[in-house]
């Protein structure tokens, strides 16, 4: 399941990258490396603008959807019993280390005031 949702994950992107290039910009854009340029003719200027307008957006909202569903349900190495094993790792007993006891004052020895 993980790996469906990643390979539409990656087609939807693909999918956006050529809506977004294919928009005219004032310049002209990348519409007519890809056959954009003339795409006006087929729908008329303003029905293909908001032609892929509309689909900029609806393809960027499932890549937002898709993103996080994915993050969400389907991570692998998601599950609490790694999560259990990580907690018992983290409470493993150190041996405490030998300190030298306390040096107690000389009989002879001055007191700082």
């Amino acid at each position: 399941m993980y790996t469906f949702f990643v390979s539409i994950e990656v087609l939807v992107s693909v999918l956006l990258i050529i809506v977004i290039l294919m928009q005219n910009s004032k310049g002209g854009g990348l519409a007519g490396t890809f056959g954009g340029g003339n795409i006006g003719t087929v729908f008329g200027v303003r029905r293909t603008a908001d032609f892929l307008t509309r689909s900029t957006t609806i393809l960027a909202t499932t890549f937002v959807v898709l993103a996080l569903l994915i993050n969400i349900f389907f991570l692998p190495g998601k599950g609490a019993s790694s999560k259990e094993s990580v907690i018992q790792n983290g409470q493993a007993t150190v041996p405490a280390s030998q300190l030298p006891p306390p040096s107690q004052p000389q009989p002879g020895s001055a007191q700082p005031k």
